[in-house]
């Protein structure tokens, strides 16, 4: 019995072993540092939930010289999170993105001006300095402008664009008339700052008509070929909007998971929870899979960028669904 016993211990060790060892390595790439904004990710991670889906999942954050394109072209990752305007540029550049999944229903991009600039309209902007955002981040900004008709070439009937770095700090030492913040991130730094909501002056994009899609999951084009990355992307959605669905229910409990990932130390709760809060906002009503009229204003946005365009033609190829409906079927 002993020996029996014995060998029924080791079989089941074994067969614990040959489970870890067959779990489905995926490497996840954040478009921006660890923080609320990722908050699925994690949690799905922290919840065992990509355990479940068989699947070994690394989290690598980003940052300001972290390019997620250049990072997945380079074979640095499995699949990538941006901004639809970033991807849908580098696909034209040659790097043949495509989005798999959408777990961001709305965006979070705004400017924030200080009233006592006059600005009151859009039509103001003119004559004025506005912070923007590089990187990737420029190209929303832009089809708004040219969608307006206002020139990014300064003077009295245009705008002076000031590049702005990852802050507020334009606005607060009164170096721009706006800057570009997030709902969830940038907006409360102001905030925090001293300025009250009654000195500001809100534009979102998606009030504007000219938002575009931000936080969704791309995938080299190639890769889609084989039957078995699909498979285990499938896996990974699955188990992601799981994670967001879970940070949504228990919004302090996901932002605290989140704190517990930052290794800079650099985060505090109060802003990730309010962070979270509004990251939910963004995330509510999304299955996942990529609403085909958002995907259809993001690109006619992009093409009206005037004599400088984000991208020069309606893209092909640059979405699937093959991926959200093999999670829905799962």
């Amino acid at each position: 019995m002993k020996k029996t016993g014995l060998i029924l211990t080791a079989a089941a060790f074994a067969l614990s072993a040959t489970a870890a060892h067959a779990a489905d390595k995926v490497t996840l790439q954040l478009k921006w540092v660890t923080q609320a904004q990722f908050a699925g990710y994690y949690v799905a991670k922290e919840k065992g939930f990509y355990d479940a889906a068989g699947l070994d999942v690394t989290i690598n954050p980003g940052g300001p010289d972290i390019s997620p394109p250049q990072i997945i072209a380079g074979g640095g990752a499995d699949v990538v999170i941006d901004w639809m305007p970033s991807a849908l540029a580098s696909r034209e550049k040659g790097v043949a993105l495509v989005n798999i999944a959408q777990p961001f229903k709305r965006s979070g991009m705004m400017l924030t001006c200080r009233k006592e600039t006059g600005i009151a309209k859009p039509e103001d902007f003119r004559g004025k300095t506005l912070g923007v955002w590089f990187f990737g981040n420029e190209y929303p900004f832009l089809s708004w402008m040219s969608k307006l008709g206002i020139s990014t070439k300064g003077g009295d009937k245009g705008v002076k664009v000031l590049k702005q770095g990852f802050n507020v700090d334009p606005l607060l030492q009164k170096q721009a008339d706006c800057v570009s913040t997030m709902t969830y991130n940038e907006y409360w730094q102001v905030i925090d700052a001293g300025l009250k909501p009654s000195d500001l002056v809100v534009f979102k994009y998606e009030d504007e008509g000219v938002a575009t899609l931000e936080d969704g999951l791309y995938v080299l084009e190639d890769r889609l070929k084989d039957a078995a990355f699909v498979e285990r992307m499938a896996r990974f959605v699955k188990a992601s909007m799981k994670g967001w669905a879970w940070a949504r229910e228990n919004q302090k409990e996901a932002a605290l998971i989140v704190l517990e990932n930052d290794a800079t130390g650099a985060q505090t709760e109060k802003h990730q929870v309010r962070m979270m809060g509004e990251i939910n906002k963004l995330t509510e009503g999304s299955d996942g899979s990529l609403n085909e009229k958002d995907y259809e204003r993001t690109v006619q946005t992009l093409l009206s960028g005037g004599s400088d365009p984000v991208i020069t033609k309606a893209p092909t190829g640059a979405w699937t669904h093959a991926v959200t409906d093999k999670a829905k079927a799962m």
